[in-house]
């Protein structure tokens, strides 16, 4: 019998969760080519980093912690709050592409990763 491996265990776990979605904030708080990505999130942006970090932990194989804490993502329902069109969408790709390179060394990895993501990103617009 052989053992599956996750993506979460593929990319180093917990630490590497942890350094893409920190990562991607700092990038989001600082790339002028992001800021309206960012005027679209809380001035403090701690608790969306931990919520991603959340959501991305179990949505890479880990520990489901977003659902135990939150319950179902429902992530287009929670994020109708904030209007997210082309530009914010394309910035929000930009910055977690960018974090993704930094923080995932395998080529192979990021992209098993940011095609999904790259979808989802397309699902959450709500504006033209």
């Amino acid at each position: 019998m052989t053992e599956t491996t996750t993506l979460y265990e593929a990319i180093g776990g917990d630490a590497t969760v942890r350094a893409l979605t920190r990562r991607f904030y700092e990038l989001m708080d600082s790339l002028p080519e992001a800021a309206r990505c960012r005027a679209i999130h809380p001035p403090d942006l701690s608790g969306s980093e931990e919520k991603l970090y959340e959501y991305l932990t179990g949505w890479l194989g880990g520990p489901p912690i977003y659902v135990e804490k939150r319950g179902h993502p429902m992530l287009r329902r929670r994020h109708f709050i904030a209007e997210i069109g082309p530009a914010e969408r394309d910035e929000w790709l930009l910055c977690f592409t960018r974090a993704l390179e930094e923080t995932v060394s395998h080529q192979k990895l990021r992209e098993i990763i940011l095609e999904p993501i790259t979808r989802l990103a397309f699902h959450m617009q709500n504006k033209e």
